[in-house]
C-alpha cells in the first residue's frame, strides 16, 4: 500500500473563551440521569394570527405573549387549573398543541406512543377557549396525525391504518376509507421507508375551503417482512413489519381526492414503472392539488398540478434530492394577486432558493453563490422579503439572512447579532417579529426576540447558569481546524483536548466519525450529551477528534456526490489519513488512536479498524450497517444505484469481507429491536470474526431500537458506561 502523507493546517476559528478554574469532575450520571448539564429553552412556540402575539407550552398550559415587549399577557389554557371544575377527571400530560384558524378552540395531544422514529398514536383533545373547557373527541383508540380542518369545525385523523374525518359539533366520525390493514393497505400516513427516508408521516391534508381531503394510499401487500422477536414474555413475541430492502419491491403508492359529501374518492396520480415515488403532496392556496414524482434511482423528479400541467423538473446523472422547501406564496393584491411556487435546489451545484410561476416558468434565483442555504424559516409576501439560514459565513457555521426579492436587484442583509455560530428562527405571522436561537461549540443555546430588522426586543432564555457550570467543571475547549488529504482536499474538523494540555506529552486520541452522505458533524453549534462525554474523556487524558470526509454535506452537490456508487471507500480513506496525521504530530502517542461511530458511524468505524488496521488500536460500532444489501431501498439505492446493476459498489467496502484483518481491540453494540438498522447486520459480522478467528467484545441491548435509549436515561448510562470502559481499557 502506498504510503499517505497527510498535511494539518488549523485555522481555529471558534475560541474557547475564557476558562475558569475547572471545580468538578463530570460522571456520567451528571450527563445522563441527573440533568446536570441540562440545557433550558423556549418550547412550543406558535405564532397567534395577529402577528402580534406568540404563544408557548409548558407542563401546567398554553400562555401568551406580546411580540412587542416579550412580557406574558394571559395564560390561554390551563391545563390543571380552575377551569377544570371540582368534578371535573383530571388530565393526563399534554404533549403538543395546535389552534384552530380562529383561535377560539385548541387540538391537545396526550399519551404518545411511538411507532417508529417519527410515528406514533395520541389521545386528542379539543379546549374550547370561550366556554373553557376540554373534550376527548374520541373513545375508540388512540389516533394519528389529528389536523384541524382549516375553517376550525372538523378534525381529519388516522386509526388502525384508515382514514377518518370529524365533525366537532357532534363529534361523529366518517371513514374515508375502510381497507387499511396492518401489513397490507395504510390510508392518510406513509409505510416506514417513506417516513425514514423521505421525512414525511402526515399521508393527508385538507384543501384550503375544508371540502376536500387529499390523501396517500400504500399497498404494502408486496413488500417482504422483517421479524424482530421482543422479548419479555415466557415465550418471546414476533413483530413483523414491512422493510423494502435494496433492490426489493416497494409498496404501490397512490394519490387520492376525497369530498366530504360521501361521493366516490377520485384517483389522482399512482406509482408505475416510470415513477417509483410520490414523496411530497401539497395543495395550493387556490386549491390546486399539485405532486411529486420520483423514478426508482432518484435521478429524475416531476412536479405536476392535478390537472397533469407540470411545474417543474429537475434530473441528475446521480440522484436529486427531495426539496427541503416546497410551497406556494400568493403575491400581489386584487386582480395582479398570482401564485408563486418557491422551492429549494442544487442545481447550479448549490443548494438555493427559486421562484417559478404555476405556468412553470423560472421567475428568478432569489440566492445564489458557492455556499449551501439551509432552510426557509420566514416569508413576508407582503413586503417580498424572505429569511433564511445558510452557511456562506463558512460550511460549519449557519447564519440568519433576509433578502428582498421583489425588486429587479436583490437586496440581502445579516441578521447574525451574535457573530458566527448557529442560528435557526421561529417568525410571527407576517413576519413582523422573530425568536431566534443561537449557540456555538462552547456557548449553551441563548434564546432572543427581534423585530423584522434584528433589533433585539428581549432575551427570553440565556443559559446563563448552565454557562457557568461548563466553566466550573473546565468544559469550552472545543476548537475547529482543516487539515488536507494527500489528494488535496481540505476538510473541516474540531479537537477537545484536557484542559491542562502540553504539547510536549503525548496522548491517546479517539476519532468520532459519521461520514454518511450529506451529514455535517462538525458544526459551530452547542454539543448537548456527547459533548460532555467527550470532556469527560478530556480529563481522563484523551484528545477527542472528528472531521467530515468527503461525501458529507454543506459544501455544496459536487462534495456531497462524489461517493455516489461507491459508498465507504473514500470516507474509509479518509478516516485512515486523518489517524496517520495525528500518528505524526507530537503531542499523540500514534499508537493509542482508536475510531468509534453510530449507524452509518459505525459502519464507518469497522471499516477504518478492518482496512486501516495498521493505524487503529481501538474502534467502537454502535448499531452499524455491514451489508448495504441489508440496508431500506430508499437510501440506499438513492447513492449506489440497484444492487444488480452495481455489486461492486454494494460489496466492495462491507466490513463483512475484511474480518480477517482485525488486529485491534473492537467492541460491537446493537439493539435487537432495531427497526431501522436490523439486529441482522451485526450477528452476520460476528458470525464472520468467529469464521476468522478473531476475538472481539459484543453487547446486545434486548428489544431496545435504533437509538438504544429509554425515558429514564438508565439504557443510555449503561451504554456510555460500557464504551467509556472498554476506552479506558483498550485505547
Amino acid at each position: 500500500m502506498r504510503k499517505l502523507i497527510v498535511y494539518m493546517a488549523f485555522a481555529l476559528f471558534a475560541t474557547a473563551g475564557t476558562v475558569t478554574a475547572q471545580t468538578g469532575n463530570i460522571t456520567l450520571e451528571d450527563i445522563w440521569t441527573k440533568g446536570t448539564f441540562r440545557a433550558m429553552g423556549v418550547y412550543g412556540i406558535r405564532s397567534m394570527a395577529d402577528g402580534e402575539h406568540y404563544c408557548t407550552m409548558s407542563r401546567t398550559g398554553i400562555a401568551k405573549y406580546s411580540y412587542a415587549t416579550g412580557e406574558k399577557v394571559e395564560d390561554v389554557c390551563l391545563f390543571g387549573g380552575p377551569d377544570m371544575g371540582r368534578k371535573a377527571k383530571p388530565l393526563p400530560p399534554m404533549e403538543g398543541y395546535a389552534f384552530s384558524t380562529d383561535e377560539q378552540k385548541i387540538l391537545l395531544s396526550s399519551g404518545f406512543e411511538p411507532i417508529y422514529r417519527h410515528s406514533g398514536v395520541s389521545d386528542y383533545y379539543i379546549y374550547d377557549v370561550q366556554t373553557r373547557t376540554f373534550t376527548k373527541i374520541s373513545n375508540n383508540g388512540k389516533q394519528r396525525l389529528t389536523t384541524f380542518s382549516p375553517d376550525g369545525t372538523k378534525v381529519a385523523f388516522v386509526r388502525d391504518n384508515n382514514l377518518y374525518w370529524m365533525d366537532l359539533a357532534t363529534l361523529e366520525e366518517h371513514a374515508i376509507t375502510t381497507d387499511g390493514k396492518m401489513n397490507e393497505v395504510i390510508n392518510g400516513t406513509t409505510d416506514w421507508v417513506y417516513e425514514e427516508e423521505f421525512a414525511i408521516t402526515q399521508g393527508f391534508l385538507w384543501s384550503p375551503d375544508s371540502k376536500k381531503i387529499a390523501y396517500l394510499r400504500f399497498d404494502e401487500s408486496k413488500v417482504k417482512e422483517y421479524n424482530m422477536q421482543m422479548w419479555g414474555a415466557l415465550y418471546p413475541e414476533d413483530y413483523k413489519y414491512k422493510y423494502p430492502k435494496a433492490g426489493e419491491d416497494n409498496s404501490k403508492v397512490s394519490l387520492w381526492v376525497s369530498a366530504l359529501d360521501n361521493s366516490k374518492p377520485s384517483r389522482i396520480a399512482s406509482t408505475d414503472k416510470t415513477w417509483e415515488y410520490i414523496p411530497r403532496f401539497q395543495w395550493t392556496p387556490s386549491g390546486t392539488l399539485t405532486y411529486m414524482l420520483m423514478n426508482r434511482l432518484q435521478s429524475h423528479m416531476q412536479i405536476l398540478t392535478s390537472d397533469g400541467k407540470m411545474l417543474y423538473e429537475e434530473k441528475c446523472d446521480t440522484y436529486v434530492e427531495v426539496p427541503d422547501t416546497w410551497q406556494f406564496l400568493t403575491v400581489g393584491k386584487g386582480k395582479k394577486a398570482q401564485e408563486q411556487m418557491l422551492i429549494t435546489s442544487e442545481r447550479d451545484g448549490y443548494r438555493h432558493i427559486y421562484l417559478y410561476d404555476m405556468q412553470g416558468n423560472l421567475v428568478k434565483q432569489v440566492t445564489s453563490g458557492n455556499w449551501e442555504v439551509c432552510d426557509v424559516p420566514g416569508i413576508d409576501v407582503k413586503n417580498q422579503k424572505l429569511y433564511y439560514t445558510s452557511r456562506e459565513d463558512g460550511a460549519v457555521n449557519k447564519s440568519l439572512y433576509m433578502v428582498d426579492f421583489g425588486g429587479k436587484k436583490l437586496k440581502k442583509a445579516c441578521l447574525n447579532h451574535k457573530g458566527i455560530g448557529t442560528y435557526s428562527a421561529t417568525f410571527s405571522n407576517g413576519c413582523k417579529y422573530y425568536i431566534c436561537t443561537w449557540s456555538d461549540a462552547n456557548h449553551a443555546p441563548v434564546y432572543t426576540l427581534h423585530d423584522a430588522t434584528g433589533k433585539l426586543v428581549k432575551t427570553l432564555q440565556d443559559n446563563a447558569p448552565l454557562q457557568q457550570k461548563m466553566a466550573d467543571y473546565g468544559t469550552m475547549h472545543k476548537s475547529f481546524g482543516t487539515f488536507t488529504t494527500s489528494n488535496g482536499t481540505e476538510l473541516n474538523c474540531y479537537t477537545i483536548k484536557p484542559a491542562n494540555f502540553g504539547p510536549n506529552k503525548r496522548y491517546p486520541v479517539l476519532i468520532y466519525v459519521y461520514g454518511g452522505p450529506g451529514n455535517q458533524q462538525v458544526s459551530n453549534s452547542y454539543g448537548y450529551s456527547d459533548y460532555y462525554w467527550y470532556h469527560m474523556l478530556a480529563q481522563e487524558g484523551y484528545v477527542v477528534f472528528c472531521f467530515d470526509g468527503r461525501g458529507t454535506g454543506g459544501r455544496g452537490a459536487d462534495f456531497k456526490k462524489q461517493t455516489y456508487g461507491d459508498l465507504g471507500r473514500m470516507e474509509c480513506e479518509d478516516a485512515i489519513e486523518a489517524a496517520r496525521w495525528l500518528g505524526q504530530q507530537s503531542w499523540v502517542d500514534k499508537d493509542r488512536i482508536g475510531i468509534w461511530g453510530w449507524s452509518f458511524g459505525g459502519y464507518l468505524s469497522t471499516l477504518s479498524l478492518l482496512k486501516g488496521n495498521d493505524v487503529f488500536k481501538m474502534a467502537i460500532a454502535v448499531a452499524p450497517v455491514m451489508n448495504w444489501r441489508y440496508y431500506d431501498n430508499i437510501y440506499t439505492e438513492r447513492f449506489l444505484g440497484l444492487p444488480k446493476d452495481n455489486a461492486k459498489g454494494y460489496d466492495d467496502n462491507s466490513p463483512l469481507n475484511f474480518a480477517d484483518r482485525l488486529k485491534g481491540n473492537y467492541l460491537l453494540i446493537h439493539g435487537t429491536g432495531d427497526d431501522n438498522v436490523h439486529f441482522q447486520n451485526s450477528a452476520e459480522m460476528v458470525e464472520k470474526l468467529e469464521e476468522a478467528g478473531k476475538q472481539f467484545e459484543f453487547r446486545i441491548y434486548p428489544n431496545k431500537n435504533h437509538s438504544i435509549y429509554d425515558h429514564t436515561g438508565n439504557t443510555r448510562l449503561n451504554l456510555y458506561q460500557l464504551m467509556t470502559d472498554f476506552i479506558m481499557r483498550k485505547l
